[in-house]
């Protein structure tokens, strides 16, 4: 194996703290060949898609990609906008944002950037940046706020196929859920509180999280309890009483069972009872995208109306608003915790010379003793 190499590096280059940032990803365009190219990426995953692999290439080749690319590229137009992708657009507001924040409250240099799962900019791009930029030590903050095997560990997953190709690995942390996070709960209690101040309150308020095949659930996966566990908190916060609030799951695809109830069915059966007010919140998106300004806002919507219902909201994804930045600001700084650029003291007394002078003062204690 080549192991990659940086042909201006310097032994003596100051070091520095990375943060990647890590969404699920986006098309590069709203067109059928860019739609087909993510698809395909992402379908591919072992840890998204859990058969035979054979099996699946040829169901994936031979009858998903001839078909869903059409069908999903219209819907990536309805959303797309003049900055392109909105999960793309709030995704580099968030990492930008989260820049500024770290420079003023961490005592040493520090770099973030920003990468999609499956699309561009693409995991080995990111970390590429991040090791010109001689980053000795790496926090991966996958932002998906509940853990499953088929989001934070296909992340792990990218990172570690990367970091396998270096010649010098950085030590590596990892964020792998903050589903109850205090800060997060808080964040969303207040998103959800600004949005009732402009709307009023809903008759009953809708968490509906991304699904997995139920199956997945069952081989050990904590996704669907971390969801209950998300949607109970953030209600306790806000006050409501069990009978105003439900959880659902959305955007299960195939013919499996996937986490129940579904989002769809539960829209339609409110719709079918005549309720006046619904109001949906997607918590386990940390940014707004397909699934929330299509799924949610539009076709969920169209479901609840049709059969009945009157009233239908969506609530807004936490993107980049500063409760949620400082957040992410907090998880940073706790998940870094011990290592120079993080820590209380001074970095510099972390540099090659500081250490150098430490070591030779205890020499002298030595043999003094």
């Amino acid at each position: 194996m080549r192991y990659q190499n940086d042909r201006s590096f310097r032994h003596d280059a100051p070091e520095s703290l990375g943060v990647l940032l890590v969404n699920l990803g986006t098309p590069d365009a709203p067109t059928i060949p860019a739609v087909r190219r993510y698809l395909a990426e992402f379908l591919s995953d072992p840890r998204v898609v859990e058969l035979p692999r054979p099996l699946w290439w040829l169901i994936l080749h031979g009858v998903i990609l001839r078909v869903r690319p059409a069908r999903s590229a219209h819907a990536y137009q309805s959303v797309w906008s003049e900055q392109g992708s909105p999960l793309l657009h709030f995704s580099r507001r968030q990492a930008s944002a989260l820049q500024s924040l770290l420079s003023t409250r961490l005592p040493g240099p520090v770099r973030v950037e920003l990468a999609m799962r499956y699309g561009n900019p693409s995991i080995p791009s990111a970390l590429a940046t991040l090791r010109a930029a001689n980053v000795r030590r790496l926090l991966v903050l996958p932002l998906y706020p509940q853990y499953s095997g088929s989001t934070t560990a296909s992340v792990i997953d990218a990172v570690g196929d990367e970091l396998r190709t270096w010649r010098w690995v950085p030590e590596l942390r990892f964020v792998t859920h903050y589903h109850d996070d205090p800060a997060y709960i808080a964040a969303l209690a207040e998103g959800i509180r600004e949005h009732w101040g402009q709307h009023g309150q809903p008759d009953r308020l809708l968490f509906s999280f991304h699904g997995i095949p139920k199956d997945y659930f069952l081989n050990g996966d904590p996704y669907h309890c971390q969801c209950q566990k998300t949607a109970r908190l953030t209600a306790e916060a806000l006050g409501l009483p069990r009978e105003r609030w439900h959880l659902s799951f959305q955007s299960r695809v195939g013919t499996k069972e996937w986490l129940r109830p579904y989002t769809d069915e539960v829209l339609k059966e409110w719709g079918a009872a005549g309720m006046n007010k619904v109001q949906v919140l997607c918590p386990g998106f940390s940014a707004d995208c397909l699934e929330t300004l299509e799924e949610i806002a539009v076709e969920n919507r169209d479901y609840f109306v049709k059969a009945g219902g009157r009233g239908y909201a969506y609530i807004p994804a936490l993107n980049d608003r500063p409760a949620h930045l400082d957040m992410m600001a907090g998880l940073v700084r706790r998940h870094t915790a011990g290592w120079p650029e993080s820590d209380g003291g001074e970095a510099a007394s972390w540099s090659p010379d500081a250490l150098a002078q430490r070591l030779a003062r205890a020499k002298a204690m030595g043999a003094e003793g």
